[in-house]
C-alpha cells in the first residue's frame, strides 16, 4: 500500500487519512474521526473511548469492527504506530452508533463532494511533489508565481497563472491598485532575498499586492517555501502555526510585521526533501483557506 497521508479538517480538529493505491480510496483514523464525534481533545480518553466501543460494537457482532484495517500512523509520542482505520463505507457504519446531533453534522461535512474547485487544486498541489515541474519553476521572479498559480488553478479558473485585470479587497483592506499593479510586481521581484527578514518581507509585500483575483495566500505560501527551500535550505511546517494566528498575523503584516515572522521563523525546518512534510504543508495551506 502506497501511504500517502492526507489531513482533512473539522472545526480544528486533523481527520487522517492514508491513500491505499492497490484499492483506489481513503482509509480514515477512528481514533481521529472518534474525537470529533465525541469532541474531545485528549488522546488518552478518546483512545479508552474507542477500546470501550470497540470491545462493545464486537460483542454485538456489529459491522463496522469486521471493516477495520490496521495502517501505521505517527502516535503523540512521535513513533509510527498500527492504528484502527475505516474506509468511507466503514465511517458511516461507525456515524450510526453515535445518534447525536454532533454526529449529524459531521456526517454532512464527511460526505459532501470533492468535486470543489479548491478540492480539485488541491489534488493538483499533491501531484506538485512528484511532478519535474516543481524543479522547473522560477523561484524568485514573479513569472514563478504565475506558474505555481497556472499550476494549482489550470482549468479551475480562466485566470489560472494570469494578473488581475480588477481591484479586490478582504476584510475592508484594499490590495494593490490595478493601475500600479506590474509596476508593484515588479518591484518586489527585485528585492533582495538573500536572508530570512529579506524572504519574509518580499512575502509579505507578495501578499499585500494579491496579483491574482483567486488562489493568492495557496499561490505564495508554495512560492515563499520554494524560496526558503532554495536560498536556506529551509521550509515551513505550517502545522505548526494555528490557523488564527496566521490569519491575524496576516492581517496585521499591512502595518506590522514581526508576528507572522515570528510564527514562520519557529515553524522552520530542514526537511526540504520529505514527502510527507510537503503533503501535510499543503493540508495546512488550503485549511488556511476555509472558511
Amino acid at each position: 500500500m502506497n501511504q500517502k497521508i492526507s489531513i482533512k479538517f473539522y472545526g480544528n480538529k486533523e481527520v487522517r487519512a492514508i491513500w491505499d493505491e492497490e484499492n483506489s480510496k481513503w482509509w480514515f483514523s477512528v481514533i481521529d474521526i472518534v474525537a470529533v464525534l465525541t469532541d474531545q481533545d485528549d488522546y488518552t480518553k478518546t483512545r479508552n473511548y474507542w477500546k470501550y466501543l470497540k470491545s462493545k460494537l464486537k460483542k454485538e457482532s456489529n459491522q463496522v469492527v469486521s471493516n477495520i484495517t490496521q495502517l501505521k500512523l505517527i502516535a503523540p509520542d512521535g513513533k509510527s504506530r498500527l492504528s484502527d482505520m475505516l474506509d468511507y463505507e466503514g465511517i458511516i457504519l461507525l456515524w450510526k452508533t453515535f445518534p447525536w446531533i454532533k454526529a449529524n453534522r459531521f456526517i454532512e461535512w464527511f460526505t459532501y463532494s470533492d468535486e470543489t474547485i479548491d478540492w480539485k487544486s488541491k489534488i493538483k498541489a499533491y501531484a506538485l511533489f512528484e511532478s519535474s515541474f516543481i524543479d522547473n519553476i522560477e523561484v524568485r521572479t514573479i513569472k514563478g508565481l504565475k506558474q505555481i498559480h497556472a499550476y494549482l488553478f489550470g482549468w479551475l479558473y480562466d485566470f489560472a497563472g494570469k494578473i488581475r485585470q480588477k481591484n479586490i479587497s478582504k476584510w475592508g483592506f484594499r490590495f494593490a491598485s490595478v493601475e500600479f499593479l506590474e509596476n508593484t510586481l515588479q518591484e518586489i521581484e527585485k528585492m533582495p532575498e538573500n536572508t530570512f527578514e529579506e524572504i519574509l518581507n518580499k512575502y509579505i509585500e507578495t501578499n499585500i499586492a494579491h496579483p491574482f483575483m483567486e488562489g493568492n495566500g495557496r499561490t505564495t505560501r508554495i512560492w515563499l517555501d520554494l524560496i526558503l527551500k532554495k536560498r536556506l535550505k529551509k521550509c515551513v511546517d505550517w502545522s505548526q502555526i494555528c490557523k488564527n494566528d496566521y490569519m491575524n498575523a496576516m492581517v496585521e503584516s499591512v502595518r506590522i510585521d514581526n508576528k507572522i515572522k515570528h510564527l514562520i521563523q519557529h515553524a522552520l525546518t530542514d526537511k526540504i526533501h520529505d514527502r510527507d512534510m510537503f503533503l501535510k504543508w499543503i493540508d495546512y495551506s488550503y485549511y488556511y483557506e476555509e472558511e
